[in-house]
């Protein structure tokens, strides 16, 4: 019977898949695993590299190719590739992180098998940088044993949690369409399981985090109106799946996209959009007066008064 569920999810990642499933087949465990590497159409090689590793560990690795790219930045993937998985618990990983101890499943597996009341357990990760900065442990030694939603909450976004450190109760059978609709998948993914049990902390760095311009850490742009929109749907979205318990938080929280938006390329020549992002940013962020007269004369007043007013301002100077 399979224990542990491994999903690996990867998009055009020739360069780090090989690692990537290596550092699953290294895994010592008493138990049974299988090894699913979800692939959303890639076209560099990774498809080939997949089949290559069926070929040689037939029935443990296992490639799940899809037809054509699933979107979402891999969230549909993801779902896809959890439907086949037959484990009472589901470790995930990127296509370009890796796992760096031998032990992290059975760790992982025996701690959710001590702790029934707990939903998913992670441990710390080491961030390392394709530029060759300096690599760093994710998480400090100030880390609680465990954390609940109330931890995941917050006006700024909120992540200590690498994807390849985590590990899951397999006991999500259907995820809410709004799940599906997110461009980030561990963010709401968390929330989720938070509200199933709590979530364990292991400190030991057994994963690493790897940052490069290939995978999905750079994808976030925060100039892109469209990856914005995506985020304060998500955390809408997230605010009626806890009854609005978060209200005031999470509209602070999303009244940061709108001021983000407000630099985004899509509006660079819009100004009586942008104007009314602005007006919207102020209601619901509700900023201190320094930032909101910084607001009104930036986005709101007309480009002309603007000018003028700055023009004024100037005048005791020269």
């Amino acid at each position: 019977m399979i224990k542990v569920s491994v999903l690996i999810i990867t998009y055009n990642q020739h360069k780090f898949i090989r690692k990537a499933i290596d550092s699953a087949l290294a895994q010592k465990t008493t138990f049974q695993i299988e090894i699913l590497v979800g692939d959303d159409f890639s076209n560099d090689g990774t498809r080939e590299i997949i089949q290559e590793y069926e070929q040689k560990h037939p029935g443990l690795v296992i490639g799940v190719l899809h037809p054509r790219n699933m979107g979402k930045n891999g969230g549909i993937n993801f779902l896809e590739t959890l439907k086949l998985a037959r484990g009472e618990y589901y470790a995930l990983m990127d296509g370009d992180d890796y796992w760096t101890d031998p032990l992290k499943l059975q760790k992982q597996a025996d701690f959710l098998d001590a702790h029934p009341d707990y939903s998913t357990v992670f441990n710390n990760a080491l961030i390392t940088y394709e530029d060759g900065a300096p690599s760093h442990p994710l998480n400090g030694p100030d880390m609680k044993p465990f954390y609940t939603v109330d931890d995941l909450i917050g006006e700024n976004e909120i992540w200590f949690m690498a994807t390849s450190s985590t590990m899951y109760r397999n006991n999500i059978k259907e995820y809410p369409i709004w799940f599906r609709e997110s461009s980030s998948g561990d963010i709401p993914r968390l929330i989720l399981k938070a509200k199933l049990g709590k979530i364990g902390y292991i400190p030991d760095v057994m994963s690493v985090y790897r940052k490069n311009r290939a995978g999905a850490s750079f994808h976030d742009n925060e100039r892109d109106e469209l990856f914005l929109r995506n985020r304060i749907q998500m955390y809408s979205d997230i605010n009626r799946e806890l009854d609005y318990r978060y209200d005031k938080v999470l509209q602070r929280n999303i009244a940061r996209y709108y001021r983000m938006m407000l630099d985004a390329k899509q509006y660079e020549s819009s100004y009586f959009r942008r104007a009314r992002l602005a007006i919207k940013y102020l209601y619901m962020g509700k900023p201190d007066w320094p930032k909101t007269k910084d607001i009104i004369r930036r986005y709101i007043l007309p480009p002309s008064i603007s000018k003028l007013y700055s023009t004024i301002r100037l005048l005791p100077h020269r």
